[in-house]
């Protein structure tokens, strides 16, 4: 049997940005992340569109996002290890939602909540978005809410930057799957392995996101949470844009931003619950109408690749699951983000790290997204879900 001080189940940015948080936060003792996927291959970071927001309706998702994305300008330098920075490709060229007559007045609203907390979003007429984007086609539009400071960045880059200064600290990653978590008189013993092996832990994470509902319930600890696949496409256009994109969102939901000179693009389709990694080109055919019509320049395209990845989709409220369970001590999970995990990461596994350490939140109240809120029915009812 192997021992720890703290064992995080899922290696990616919520369960390394946890670790090292851990560590920076003066915990010493021993850290192991069982991580299955040394590949990152199906890892929902690895597969992630990459946005970075603070333009939400809810106060605490404002206040994360936030803090987040001020890490996330000074990521580079912060996590350079040896003078090599920890370059993320981070490009804040704004965050854009397109309204409608109808959906206008949803923003107008929130816009006043964001500024409230500092975020500098506003709402911009069809005058203003066609200097944003000139080739926006604006005459079924009211106008949009939008953030020059947000933007998007590579996932992959930070998840990796994160788990290399957590072992840098002296963060062990382990290859294997954990089969479940054991527990004992109302708390966490450890963890067993796929293979058997078993490793004794007071604390237990389960930041193991499309896969953490499994484990929540193998222990009699149901979640909310369901694994939804949602697929993303890039393509080149012939002729191109006059200027960069900000990750723009169309009332129809489907979104679009550069990827260098390409441009990727996604739609939260309405699948069946499930692990599938299917990507079929053929589903992109109802997206070309809605992107042609928003960017003439859209209407000649090619559609060059594209993947699939996995959504932890909380299926009460669409928000993130953090902190220690109310009915067994020591188990504490970071789950369903329903999209938004990458960009909550860096407040998530500090507040993580200072609820174990310190027993408290400290740098950010995350109360409001505890377990115990689905039992209490008080909901955090999120509006800005992409």
């Amino acid at each position: 049997m192997g021992k720890a001080d703290v064992i995080i189940v899922g290696g990616g940015v919520m369960g390394s940005s946890t670790a090292y948080s851990l560590r920076k936060n003066g915990f010493e003792g021993r850290i192991i992340v069982f991580e299955k996927d040394p590949t990152y291959k199906y890892c929902s970071t690895a597969l992630s569109a990459g946005g970075i927001r603070q333009i939400y309706s809810t106060s605490v998702n404002i206040r994360l996002s936030r803090f987040s994305l001020k890490v996330y300008e000074k990521f580079a330098e912060k996590m350079a290890i040896d003078g090599v920075r920890a370059e993320i490709d981070f490009k804040q060229r704004g965050y854009l939602f397109l309204a409608t007559d109808k959906t206008l007045p949803a923003l107008q609203k929130q816009l006043i909540m964001q500024n409230h907390y500092g975020v500098p979003s506003e709402i911009v007429s069809n005058a203003d978005l066609k200097s944003i984007i000139p080739e926006l086609n604006t005459d079924d539009l009211a106008g949009g809410l939008y953030c020059k400071e947000d933007g998007y960045l590579d996932p992959y880059s930070v998840m990796q930057a994160y788990r290399k200064n957590a072992q840098l600290l002296g963060v062990e990653y382990l290859s294997e799957e954990v089969a479940t978590i054991l527990t004992e008189q109302g708390r966490t013993t450890g963890v067993r392995l796929v293979n058997g092996t078993t490793y004794s832990a007071p604390i237990i994470v389960n930041c193991a996101g499309a896969w953490g509902a499994e484990l929540s319930e193998k222990i009699g600890l149901p979640l909310p949470l369901a694994p939804l696949k949602r697929q993303i496409y890039l393509f080149n256009t012939t002729e191109k844009l006059v200027k960069p994109l900000p990750l723009t969102i169309d009332p129809t939901g489907v979104y679009f931003r550069h990827e260098g000179d390409q441009i990727v693009c996604g739609f939260s389709e309405d699948v069946k619950p499930g692990i599938d990694f299917r990507w079929r080109r053929s589903s992109f055919d109802p997206l070309w109408p809605i992107l042609a019509h928003r960017v003439p320049n859209f209407e000649s395209l090619k559609l060059e690749s594209g993947w699939a990845g996995l959504y932890n989709y909380n299926t009460a409220d669409q928000n993130a699951i953090i902190g220690e369970h109310p009915l067994l001590n020591g188990y504490f999970v970071a789950l369903g983000f329903s999209g938004h995990g990458m960009q909550q990461a860096p407040g998530v596994g500090l507040g993580l790290a200072e609820l174990i350490c310190n027993g408290k939140y400290e740098t950010l109240d995350l109360t409001p997204l505890r377990v115990g809120r689905f039992a209490e029915r008080d909901l955090v009812i999120e509006d800005a879900i992409v």
